[in-house]
């Protein structure tokens, strides 16, 4: 039997599809910015998760103001 030293995890995403940055270098879909994007996947599942609970909303009620 073969068992994987690292078990599968999910992979959390903001991302909505509509990718396209605004003035203030955000996405206009998800709110992260070009850098957060690039490293999406290289990012704890706490980064990821401090990002999605905390940081992109305050982005997408901010409106292109940086949080």
């Amino acid at each position: 039997m073969f068992f994987s030293p690292v078990p599968n995890k999910p992979v959390l995403s903001p991302c909505i599809g509509v990718c396209e940055l605004n003035a203030a270098g955000y996405c206009v879909g998800c709110q992260r910015s070009g850098d957060e994007i690039a490293r999406w996947l290289q990012l704890s599942d706490a980064q990821r998760l401090h990002l999605m609970n905390d940081v992109l909303p305050r982005r997408a009620g901010a409106g292109d103001e940086p949080a």
